[in-house]
């Protein structure tokens, strides 16, 4: 680490997403590594090479670039989004409106929610090896032709094939554990802290020690889903192998395994044990309880030789996908009215975004995914095997080729994602356009007091300038879409009951019209629906395979990452690992060093804010009498302080002043679309600080400085909105500012 002089003032730049490079934080070419490694590091100018860009004379400029823990390695940033649907599940429970409810039923229904998830991702892989694969592709001559690699298949009895082909969703299984556990050095490998929360999913404060410390939780968590994902396989293969009467034997292994998902679904609901010792206690037996169903069940499988008397889907495959579709359906519907009534006993003032329903709305778009991926790979490789017919109510395969059915429950999934897309897209537009108005009267508002004598031929350029402060206020219009999103995805879902009885979207419209058979029209609705899920689904492993091959494109996925995995791991163990794990204790460290031999002025752009307000809530007491606050471009009370009021909202914004004594000037922007005032309120947030030092907080900058062209310059001054702040004046100001008023305390205390 690097040694600083004694009484050395340090401004530390954090960044916001994106994975900004330490040249652009430091905006200078020429930097060197004085602390962290390649993965988060801390870093300065080289010695005699200049200052950093925007630098306070006196003030030496420093960077924590933290971006490579998310867009570093190009394969880990593309596997990431095979695990979209696990971490929006993770990242809905900290939408809460209050941090009550610890143990109780919110907790207990997103970690059901995020077990289902599981479930889905096994039902889909046992959809395509075992029912389309293994049931309906390889006793059929004409599905099995050409294809060396499945006929080789049709010379094993249906209980072996069908064993051996359950090996690809335990290998499935195994690849996911490893993706959501294979970062551990980099991500969570910052070290234990020595305090630890005794709750299960952290407590309501992050200032509390160990809240970030998310390792016994995940790894509690990841037993108990690969129980589930266990289970569900051993269940799917026994009632393959036993549909033509089930044995005593062939019973008790079917009834082992439901019990074996039954169980752990019950221990989703229960506190995750304090201590490693109660943990192991519970986990030990759990373990040995799914390797020893497995195992027998794959060896009474492989002596299982009865021929396939039947055709169709794989026994018990069309109703446990319906029934977990109905399930969450099912789950999201009462959690959006717990989370309702949970959002009653928000702090007065407060304005949870959508009256608190991020919650659920986040985990039905976990599972509108979920089921994106599913539907997608379930009629893709059906469509693959069938070489080209594409199987629906009024288009049957030959027979010959086998009737590769995925399950109805995946057409009405499908039904249900084209009409909640274009739905959400009818909300998008009638809200932008409603809102136009009354955006551009604000815009028109600001620039009058801003540019209130403009020449004729500056008229253009502040038209652009109005333009572009409407559309910075397009961020508060999106709840309309949104609940449309969550509305709309919920009743589709729920619209899977239907298949439990039998009906699918073809048969309900015949019924409906009155005509015996099937609509056609429904069944080609259905179809575009199929498609355009899959183009979306086709379009995102695209999007993958650029992200591994081109770092620009890896930055950009890199930015969903950044704001997914910041909250710790509590619901769902197969979600990308939580990098604050690491950004924050390591932030924490180097701030406390750094103010033990002078003054820190910690300068958080936009996401780098939010780090930077971790960080203060983690520092000890003898390290905050040294430090300063600074944010640019910060959205802790736009959409943090709406998104996570539990954690993030008015009193934590209040506390992280206290803790400072103040020591904090936050610069925004009219133009900003994703920063702005913290507490302000004649820009209509709230107070909720009794303190008139809330007031000296925010400090306005115009943008741009002006409309007309200096005379020394060719063009007007650019219109900067989010990045970036530290080449005007004032933030330099503010810099030297915070820099004076820590050193005073300092030499007061």
């Amino acid at each position: 680490m690097d040694r600083a002089p004694f009484g050395e003032a340090v401004e530390l730049r954090v960044h916001g997403v994106s994975g900004a490079t330490a040249e652009k934080i430091l905006d200078h070419p020429i930097v060197v590594r004085v602390a962290g490694d390649r993965h988060a590091g801390f870093y300065r100018p080289r010695p005699g090479t200049g200052d950093a860009g925007g630098a306070t004379s006196g003030v030496v400029v420093e960077a924590y670039r933290w971006g490579a823990l998310t867009a570093g390695a190009a394969v880990r940033t593309a596997s990431m989004l095979l695990l979209l649907p696990f971490m929006l599940g993770n990242l809905a429970v900290w939408l809460r409106p209050t941090p009550t409810d610890r143990f109780g039923l919110l907790g207990a229904l997103c970690r059901l929610l995020g077990g289902t998830l599981t479930a889905a991702f096994m039902l889909s892989i046992i959809g395509v090896t075992l029912n389309l694969v293994g049931w309906q592709c390889v006793p059929y001559d004409r599905c099995r032709a050409g294809r060396p690699y499945l006929s080789w298949l049709v010379v094993l009895p249906t209980g072996p094939r069908l064993a051996l082909l359950s090996l690809v969703p335990l290998l499935a299984l195994r690849v996911i554990w490893a993706l959501g556990a294979r970062s551990a050095r980099a991500f969570e490998g910052f070290g234990r802290s020595p305090t630890r929360p005794e709750t299960s999913e952290m407590t309501g404060s992050l200032g509390t020690p160990g809240f970030w410390d998310d390792e016994r939780i995940s790894a509690w968590l990841r037993q108990v889903h690969v129980g589930i994902g266990a289970g569900m396989l051993d269940a799917s293969l026994l009632a393959g192998v036993s549909h033509a009467g089930t044995g005593p034997v062939g019973g008790l292994l079917f009834g082992a395994a439901v019990a074996l998902v039954g169980a752990c679904s019950v221990l989703l609901c229960l506190p995750v044990p304090a201590s490693r010792a109660a943990a192991l206690r519970l986990l030990r037996p759990l373990w040995a309880a799914t390797v020893g169903v497995t195992v027998l069940s794959l060896g009474y499988a492989v002596l299982t030789h009865a021929a396939r008397p039947v055709q169709g889907q794989l026994p018990g495959y069309e109703g446990s996908a319906a029934g977990l579709v109905a399930t969450q359906g099912v789950l999201l519907v009462v959690l959006a009215v717990v989370t309702f009534v949970r959002q009653r006993a928000a702090p007065a003032g407060a304005r949870p975004f959508l009256r608190g329903l991020g919650t659920p709305i986040v985990a039905a778009a976990a599972v509108s995914v979920a089921g994106a991926f599913t539907a997608t790979l379930v009629f893709r490789v059906a469509d693959y095997l069938d070489r080209g017919h594409v199987p629906d109510p009024i288009r049957p395969n030959p027979q010959a080729v086998g009737p590769l059915e995925p399950p109805v429950a995946y057409w009405w999934v499908a039904l249900a994602g084209l009409t909640t897309l274009l739905i959400v897209a009818v909300a998008a537009t009638a809200t932008l356009l409603l809102s136009r108005r009354r955006r551009r009267d604000l815009a028109e508002h600001i620039t009058e007091q801003d540019y209130p004598d403009v020449p004729t031929d500056a008229v253009p350029r502040l038209r652009a300038v109005r333009e572009a402060i409407a559309r910075s206020h397009v961020t508060e219009e999106l709840g309309p879409m949104l609940v449309a999103f969550f509305m709309i995805s919920s009743l589709g879902l729920a619209t899977i009951v239907l298949d439990l009885i039998g009906i699918g979207p073809s048969q309900l419209a015949a019924k409906l019209s009155g005509q015996p058979g099937t609509s056609p029209l429904a069944v080609y609705v259905t179809d575009a629906g199929i498609w355009v899920i899959s183009l979306l689904v086709i379009g995102l492993m695209i999007l993958g395979f650029r992200s591994y091959r081109s770092v620009e494109t890896r930055r950009v996925v890199a930015v969903l990452w950044d704001l997914g995995t910041f909250w710790p791991r509590t619901v769902h163990p197969f979600a990308p690992p939580c990098y604050a794990a690491r950004a924050v204790p390591e932030l924490a460290k180097r701030v406390s060093a750094l103010a033990e031999r002078g003054t820190v002025v910690i300068s958080g752009h936009s996401h780098g804010s939010v780090l930077a307000a971790a960080t203060i809530l983690q520092l000890p007491p003898t390290a905050l009498r040294g430090v300063a606050l600074l944010t640019h471009g910060c959205p802790l009370y736009r959409i943090y302080a709406r998104l996570y009021p539990a954690y993030l909202g008015h009193q934590t914004l209040c506390e992280l002043g206290e803790r400072l004594d103040w020591r904090w000037r936050n610069l925004w922007r009219d133009t900003d679309p994703i920063g702005g005032t913290l507490f302000d309120h004649h820009r209509g947030a709230r107070p909720p600080c009794d303190t008139p030092a809330a007031d000296a907080v925010d400090v306005r900058l115009r943008d741009p400085r002006s409309v007309t062209v200096d005379p020394a310059d060719t063009v007007p001054p650019p219109i900067e909105r989010h990045w970036p702040y530290h080449t005007q004046s004032q933030y330099q100001t503010a810099v030297r500012e915070l820099a004076d008023l820590t050193g005073q305390h300092q030499r007061g205390s």
